[in-house]
């Protein structure tokens, strides 16, 4: 971090998701709005504030491939290793993998998959690498309205519910492309 005051915003960050609550920050392209995916009742909050349904799933976001592991089934990736699926793009790319069958529910929705990131946006890396595993992540909106891209944007949605990092987004202009992993089939265009 460069700063003590960004240094600051990044403790109570954390803060906030060891204590079941609900942040937003910024990733490659817009804000997304994050919480601790082993806590069942940040991830209703988070789904509550929304207004989205459990049954779509969610997107864990990752300093590492590594720190996915407890969520994802690679040994069902057929062959492919991480390195290959991960470093096959440039711009940010979300994989649909196998969920191990431990991965709560409320992570996976109605699917036997979840869609995992190792996020190259830096304050992304920073939190999670620093929280010690990923987080939930999805986008800085109430579902029907345009995604967030500035930090004042997420405060018009969400009002003072949601402590906000006030950093920018990375250059991406659309979201992160999403893809499977088995197949490297496209599901929403980057």
């Amino acid at each position: 971090m460069k700063n003590k005051k960004q240094r600051s915003s990044l403790l109570k960050l954390l803060y906030e998701l060891h204590n079941e609550q609900v942040v937003a920050y910024p990733t490659e392209a817009i804000f997304g709005l994050g919480c601790n995916p082993d806590s069942e009742i940040a991830v209703n909050k988070l789904l509550d504030l929304k207004k989205r349904s459990w049954k779509k799933g969610l997107i864990l976001i990752a300093a590492n491939y590594k720190q996915l592991l407890p969520y994802i089934d690679d040994e069902k990736l057929l062959g492919k290793t991480a390195k290959d699926i991960l470093s096959s793009r440039h711009n940010p790319v979300t994989w649909i993998m196998p969920a191990k069958i431990i991965t709560p529910q409320w992570l996976t929705g109605q699917f036997s998959t979840i869609a995992v990131r190792v996020s190259q946006h830096p304050l992304v890396h920073t939190l999670c690498s620093h929280f010690g595993k990923p987080i939930v992540s999805t986008s800085a909106n109430i579902s029907g309205l345009k995604p967030c891209r500035t930090s004042y944007e997420v405060y018009l949605q969400f009002g003072k519910n949601v402590p906000i990092i006030h950093e920018l987004v990375g250059t991406s202009l659309n979201p992160s492309e999403i893809r499977d992993a088995l197949t490297g089939k496209l599901f929403r265009q980057g």
